[in-house]
């Protein structure tokens, strides 16, 4: 079975997708594929892909590349992996959550045993403490004069 180099647009042709499927399953690996000295991305290809024959091709072959089969078989033991722990989890948290009911049951039978709370006459209220003494006022007498003007300073001294 001979491969061939194509681009996207011509790969997303042959492989019926569209041309961002193609350039994300190049950026993850699971498409044989190299970038260009142009830049641009190409796609290997088989001759026969989706039975379509090339002119070089002298028979249809209806598979996909058996790498795709792969990576879908390690996709659904890695699904089956995460289902299996995800029940596992959910296993646990029913236990947990029955233990749970039966330390509430317990405590709500005790609940009658409990005394009543006694109620005290209340306290009465402190005031709150500042954290700055009290100072007392002082005041003090100023005494009283008159106002000299601002030429009279300026020229007397």
């Amino acid at each position: 079975m001979g491969r061939r180099r194509v681009d996207l647009k011509e790969a997303a042709e042959i492989l019926g997708s569209t041309t961002e499927a193609l350039r994300k399953r190049a950026k993850r690996g699971t498409l044989d594929s190299e970038t260009g000295d142009d830049g641009k991305v190409y796609v290997w290809v088989d001759d026969r892909v989706d039975g379509r024959v090339d002119d070089d091709a002298d028979r249809v072959d209806d598979r996909v590349d058996g790498g795709d089969d792969r990576h879908r078989d390690e996709l659904i033991s890695y699904m089956a992996s995460e289902i299996e722990h995800l029940r596992s989890q959910l296993r646990e948290a029913h236990e947990a959550n029955r233990e749970n009911r039966r330390i509430i049951a317990g405590l709500v039978q005790r609940v009658p045993e409990l005394e009543p709370a006694r109620e005290a006459p209340p306290e009465p209220r402190e005031e709150p403490e500042t954290t700055f003494p009290k100072m007392e006022v002082v005041e003090t007498p100023i005494a009283e004069e008159k106002p000299v003007s601002w030429w009279r300073k300026l020229f007397s001294g």
